[in-house]
């Protein structure tokens, strides 16, 4: 069966819980409610200022998120199209056929949005190929599905097997590809997290890594700090070996040979160095750290975001609180 119409998946709440609610009632729907009744509404533009009216507090990402959704639901659901919601306890998706336009219901408390919905059956997940399956997996409350994946539920539904050619291997292949993907994105969302962090606060997290290290620190106060910016040593007196001076520059571009040279100049005998930029070092920056005499080791923030992701597990609350993360498992 090719199909002409647009498809779309509609989650079913956290973890799928209004999948029976959607089932019985012949409806799909979504949430923020206090938004109101869209009927009358007919600029889509309009959808990002009532969200930012009605939750303020909102992070830029999550209100153009938000808004997003809410607009796709409201304006880019037609009749006719189709639809698939997930049950992720019994592995199955619900598929189906919208009936009419938007309307707001009383029906599922705090989903008021909603589209009637003609279900026509059920696939299981585990009749479906890798590709389509890695391509439902994708975590948003409402999300177009592309012609090729809806033409596969639709002819599973029918009672064809998919096309899946060398699907262990390929599904090994596409995983890796997945997982290498979200590594990616993931770091660099640390990064762009740091970047955020003020001078202080990035001063503070450089500490915590330490702390997390096995190491006691002291933080200068604010003003001249001698070139040093944290002092490190695993009994935090500095009467243990190594004694480690820490300077933290967080701004755009890169730190120059005079500035490095700056700070092994003001270190002692028996001090090892720790050259924190987050935007970098010069050429002739990293030369003047190799010949050092004092041991010096350039931190930028590549090697930041490894420290960070390599130690977090053992964050103190402190640093914690300033790059919150959550841990995310993955097939092996």
């Amino acid at each position: 069966m090719t199909l002409k119409e647009n498809a779309w998946v509609v989650r079913a709440g956290e973890g799928g819980y209004l999948f029976d609610e959607f089932k019985k009632n012949g409806i799909v729907a979504i949430g923020w409610n206090e938004i109101g009744n869209l009927t009358n509404v007919t600029d889509p533009n309009k959808i990002k200022e009532m969200v930012k009216d009605k939750y303020p507090n909102y992070s830029a990402g999550k209100l153009a998120m938000t808004a997003a959704q809410i607009k796709h639901f409201r304006f880019d659901i037609k009749n006719d199209d189709s639809v698939v919601t997930y049950d992720p306890q019994n592995r199955i998706y619900l598929v189906g056929k919208v009936q009419g336009e938007y309307k707001f219901l009383d029906i599922i408390q705090n989903y008021g949005h909603a589209h009637k919905v003609k279900w026509l059956g059920t696939v299981e997940r585990d009749k479906l190929s890798t590709t389509t399956k890695n391509t439902l997996g994708a975590i948003s409350t409402l999300f177009e599905l592309p012609e090729d994946v809806r033409n596969e539920i639709f002819g599973v539904l029918e009672g064809k097997k998919p096309e899946t050619g060398d699907d262990i291997e390929k599904s090994e292949e596409d995983l890796e590809s997945l997982k290498e993907d979200m590594e990616n994105k993931a770091r660099e969302f640390i990064k762009d997290r740091l970047t955020r962090l003020d001078w202080e606060d990035m001063q503070e997290l450089v500490a915590g890594v330490l702390r997390a290290m096995g190491y006691k620190t002291t933080i200068s106060p604010k003003g001249a700090d001698g070139g040093r910016d944290i002092f490190a040593s695993p009994d935090g007196l500095g009467l243990e070996e190594p004694r480690i001076v820490v300077e933290v520059k967080h701004r755009q571009g890169p730190m120059g040979r005079r500035e490095v040279a700056s700070f092994i100049g003001g270190m002692r005998k028996g001090h090892k160095g720790l050259y924190v930029s987050t935007g970098g070092f010069s050429k002739d920056a990293k030369t003047e750290a190799d010949r050092s005499e004092i041991p010096l080791t350039l931190v930028d923030m590549e090697r930041l975001t490894d420290l960070v992701v390599e130690n977090y597990d053992k964050f103190d609350t402190e640093a914690r609180e300033l790059i919150p993360m959550a841990r995310i498992y993955w097939p092996e």
